[in-house]
């Protein structure tokens, strides 16, 4: 397929984080863009700035006629149902209508193409190497799945020679791409639902590093079982990052490289898991040829991402703090990366789950992560594309978590029940539309302190 030859691009599912970002990129290489979505969110409202007409009933007569055309490209996402009435009308008329994942494949084969795959940190990785990219003068365009602080945006540059994507292994759609550098940042089972076992999704990994055939442009963490250059935090490896000091509330660390030592990087992005994303990000932007100098001052303004350890209150008696996690390894890295900059203090943890599927896998490593904190809520889970699993809740979940200081609550108790708690930090956590809540949260917060 040739891009050059569509027109209009039209979204079923254009609110969601990854099609937006293809959606900021059609419409700013000059394509008429339209979608579908189920949900007016805040997403959907920028892109509706941007010019791009949106609606939210799954109507075939709100499709804009002048979308009637062959030279219309249809991008789904995943989580579209089969029986959607519009994904239905294209497909029966034989529309060239592409996964999400199926485009970035097409955009990433004629570009350099970057690529972040890993279970955990491919959205803050993924964002650090696109803000080092373009900040160093690269003709870049990163999709990012998540919203950059610095940019505003899930889309950073407009560049037609390199890209940065997040190689996702969801449906296996990361095996579409075309990656001259890419890295693996962690292969820990998630996804079930699509592959069964933890083995099915390494050897989906394993598939994915094999695209990369100089295994010199391909980065790892130590323990992974594939082939690469890999990276470490305090222990030995090809690009190592040890010294780690807190300074003004940012980390200071040195880099060893297997050629060099590069002194005193600062990086403010809390916790030990975004070490290791900074470093993985450094060594790509390293092997690509960017300087040592240009590297260092972009991890230096890099402001963070949005719903990934965001801060929405920071006072001297009080924090809250806005986090994606939704695996109990990313929940335990937000429990490390508090516990690290507030000891002592005690830390509520507002918990959504995400996925019946998910929430059933694992449960018991839920719990443990969970009863972590000094006190836990509970709000119920999340179904995104599922439905319900008989016996499988946020009650049978709360049963699992040894911690005496829980509780359910509707998302009406929800703030009633925060304001209640004598905590000084407060961490809302989840994937699901826990984060459409943070601004009344943050507005209930504030009227008491």
């Amino acid at each position: 397929m040739n891009l050059n030859q569509i027109h209009n691009v039209y979204f079923i599912g254009i609110g969601g984080i990854g099609m937006s970002a293809l959606a900021r990129y059609f419409k700013a290489i000059g394509k008429n863009v339209s979608g579908y979505d189920k949900t007016e969110t805040e997403l959907t409202k920028e892109l509706q700035q941007l010019g791009i007409s949106i609606h939210f009933e799954d109507r075939i007569d709100l499709i804009p006629a002048d979308y009637y055309v062959e030279n219309t490209l249809v991008i789904i996402t995943p989580a579209v149902p089969m029986y959607h009435s519009e994904w239905n009308y294209f497909l029966e008329r034989e529309y060239e209508v592409k996964k999400r994942a199926e485009v970035l494949g097409i955009i990433t084969k004629d570009t350099f193409c970057f690529a972040v795959a890993g279970t955990h940190g491919k959205t803050t990785t993924s964002s650090i190497l696109g803000h080092i990219l373009f900040e160093s003068g690269v003709d870049v365009t990163a999709f990012v799945g998540g919203i950059v602080e610095n940019y505003n945006s899930n889309l950073i540059g407009n560049g037609k020679t390199v890209t940065v994507v997040e190689a996702d292994e969801f449906d296996r759609s990361f095996l579409y791409l075309h990656p001259n550098i890419a890295c693996v940042t962690s292969m820990d089972a998630d996804h079930l639902d699509i592959y069964g076992d933890k083995s099915a999704i390494e050897a989906s990994f394993v598939e994915f590093a094999s695209k990369v055939t100089d295994k010199s442009k391909l980065f790892i963490t130590n323990e992974l079982p594939i082939q690469g250059v890999t990276c470490a935090v305090n222990a030995a490896a090809n690009f190592s990052a040890y010294n780690i000091r807190i300074v003004n509330c940012q980390y200071v660390f040195d880099v060893k490289t297997g050629t060099e030592i590069i002194l005193n990087i600062e990086f403010g992005l809390p916790g030990k898991h975004n070490l290791m994303n900074a470093l993985m990000a450094l060594a790509m932007a390293k092997t690509f040829g960017l300087p040592n100098e240009a590297i260092a001052s972009a991890l230096l303004s890099f402001k963070g991402i949005k719903r990934r350890f965001s801060y929405q209150i920071k006072t001297e008696n009080l924090i809250y703090i806005d986090d994606y996690a939704h695996h109990p390894t990313e929940i335990n890295a937000v429990h490390q990366a508090v516990r690290e900059l507030y000891p002592n203090k005690k830390v509520l943890a507002i918990f959504q789950p995400h996925l019946f599927s998910r929430t059933k896998d694992f449960a018991d490593d839920f719990a443990q992560s969970l009863a972590a904190f000094d006190q836990v809520i509970l709000l119920d889970i999340y179904p995104a594309r599922e439905l319900p699993m008989e016996g499988i809740n946020s009650q049978w979940l709360l049963h699992k978590i040894d911690n005496t200081n829980k509780k359910l609550v509707s998302k009406q108790e929800l703030v009633p029940s925060i304001l209640e708690s004598d905590a000084v930090v407060i961490v809302t956590i989840g994937a699901g539309d826990i984060g459409e809540l943070v601004p009344s949260i943050k507005k209930a917060i504030y009227e008491t302190i």
